[in-house]
Order: structure tokens, then sequence, then C-alpha cells
């Protein structure tokens, strides 16, 4: 038979009664797949096609809390669910690019996070250690004290490269003296004298300052000095950090401090003048502290006020420690809530 003539292609001929044999299996097995393919929605789940894939919806390190899909779609335990880093104060907030390799900001009053990025990375803390000298030694010594200078800050200055204040052997200065010289001018040789003061010696006062980080349950963190010169057994991060400066700012003593622009001790000397530029360039700005290592870059924590909220912000690791911090503060201050109400 000619079948060239048939207006349909040969593929679509009918089958044969002696073909059916071989028809109704194959017809069987599909008849199966289509069946299984609708069970889990007849049983009340989602269809296949209609579930968000996890890799789109909740991208490793993104955070999938807020505006986040359902829940399906970043079950407890996936990294996004457990990510801590960057999580936005709302869904239209985009997170803030900074050039510091760690970062957190923190809403003083109740200690809430607010941001976290690598939050918990051990790093070099540089001058950021001298929030915990003061603290230390604002907690065992009276502003009145007087404390007999026994370190050289002309010569701490040229064989460490020290920021100093300018100590000199047989001075005697108060511990409140001390203080401002300690967070000023980040004066490496009021941190020495202070600690000597304190504690007797250095080590000894170093202890105390890791038992205070213990006290306050920060366990990222390891002093080995008094005053932030890079050290292998010297680290923090940006989270433990943030809550040292949100501590200090705490004591009405050290926050009137961090806050001075300028102050004369009781010496021959000149006076001391804060190095952190954010008290004459952001508004609102109440300190705390800088630093700066060739370990550590450079690193920050800085507080401010507005519209009733205080917020603390820190990063370490920067290249830009002024811009980062106010791309912070800016980026968190764009949220009027209050994380402590």
């Amino acid at each position: 038979m000619d079948r060239s003539r048939y207006g349909y292609p040969l593929r679509r001929r009918r089958p044969t009664q002696h073909e059916w044999w071989l028809v109704l299996p194959l017809a069987l097995v599909i008849g199966l797949v289509i069946l299984g393919s609708r069970l889990p929605e007849a049983a009340g789940g989602l269809p296949a096609s209609s579930s968000p894939a996890a890799s789109s919806a909740c991208p490793t390190g993104e955070n999938c809390t807020v505006g986040a899909p359902p829940p399906l779609a970043c079950a407890p335990g996936d990294a996004c669910a457990a990510s801590q880093d960057r999580p936005p104060l709302d869904a239209s907030a985009t997170p803030p690019t900074i050039t510091g390799r760690a970062a957190a900001i923190i809403e003083e009053p109740c200690g809430a996070l607010l941001y976290a990025d690598n939050a918990h990375d051990r790093l070099a803390p540089a001058s950021l250690t001298k929030i915990a000298t003061a603290l230390v030694a604002l907690e065992r010594a009276d502003l009145a004290e007087t404390v007999d200078v026994r370190i050289n800050g002309v010569e701490l200055s040229a064989s460490t490269d020290s920021t100093v204040m300018g100590l000199e052997p047989g001075q005697r200065m108060s511990v409140r003296d001390l203080l401002f010289g300690l967070l000023l001018p980040s004066g490496n040789d009021a941190a020495i004298a202070l600690a000597e003061h304190v504690g007797g010696d250095v080590p000894a006062f170093v202890d105390l300052m890791n038992a205070k980080v213990n006290e306050l349950g920060l366990g990222d963190t390891h002093f080995a000095n008094p005053h932030g010169l890079d050290d292998p057994d010297l680290y923090t991060s940006a989270f433990d950090i943030a809550m040292l400066g949100r501590e200090l700012i705490r004591q009405p003593e050290l926050a009137a401090i961090v806050r001075t622009p300028t102050y004369q001790p009781a010496w021959d000397g000149p006076p001391v003048w804060n190095g952190n530029r954010l008290l004459n360039t952001y508004p609102g700005s109440i300190g705390v502290k800088t630093g700066f290592t060739d370990e550590a870059r450079g690193t920050i924590v800085a507080a401010a006020d507005r519209d009733g909220r205080r917020l603390v912000v820190s990063v370490l690791g920067s290249s830009a420690i002024y811009d980062d911090a106010i791309t912070l503060m800016e980026w968190a201050f764009t949220d009027e809530r209050s994380a402590c109400n």
C-alpha cells in the first residue's frame, strides 16, 4: 500500500490491533508518572513548579528574616536563616558598603545588635585596646589619685613609634589627667603609667583587663598589653569592641572625657587634643576612640545621638575609618525605630 497519499505523517499512524500489546505498557508508565507528580499537591503541599528554590530565594550570606520568601524556602538551620552577617534593619534598606574587614552597630540603651559584618572575627584592635584600659583604671582607682610616673614618653615613641602624651619619669599626675592623655591623644605612655599604678606592673594590669572582658561575657577578645601595639595574643572582634565602647559611654566620667575636644592637664606641658575627628565633623558625635597599627590598619569605635537614639559603631581593618563610621551611622539612623523599645 502506498502510504504517501495519507494526509498525516506516518509517525501518527494508529496502531494496528496486533500492536496494542506494545502501546499499553508505555501508556501505563506515563500515567503512573503523572499521578505521582500530583500526589504532594493533593496532600496539601506546594506544587513542584511553585516551590521557590533555596539557592535563588536565600543566597548564602543574605538575611532571610525580613521580607523573606515563605518559610519552606529558608528553613531553620539554613545558611541564610542562621547568618548574622549584614542583617538589614528593614526590608527596603540596602546594606552599606565599607572598606573595613569587620563592623558592628549596637543600640546603646539595651545593647541590641543592629548590624553585623564579620562581627565575631578576631582581629587586631590597635589603640581601641585603651577603651578597656580606661574601664579597668576607672573601676580600680580614684580619679584624684596621684600617679608617680616612671615611663619616658619620648623614649617610648622613638623605640616603638608610639603615640604618646609626653610623660617624663618623676612627674606626678592624677589618674584623671592620665585618662585624658590616654583617650584623647592616645598616649601609650599614659596607658603604661596607669597600668603600673593600678596593677603594680603591666602584666598584672593586663590580667585585670582580661578579667573585665570575661566578666562582660565577651569571648572574642584577649589583651596582651594596655596600649594596643601589635601582639599575636592581642585581638578583639567588632562586636566585642563595640560592646566595650558602649560600656565606656555608660560611665559618666569616661563619657565626658571622650567627647572633650581639648584638655589641659595639671603640668607644664601643652594641652592634649582629641584625635577623633568625628567630634568636629559628624553631628551628634559623642566619641569614642580611634586606632591604627600596621597589622590592625584603621580601627574605630564611634558613638552618636540623634532623635532620641544612641548608636555605637565599630569598624576594624579599615582604610577609611571616618567614612566607614559615617556610612554605618547614616544607614542605621535612617530607620527611626528603636530596637530597645
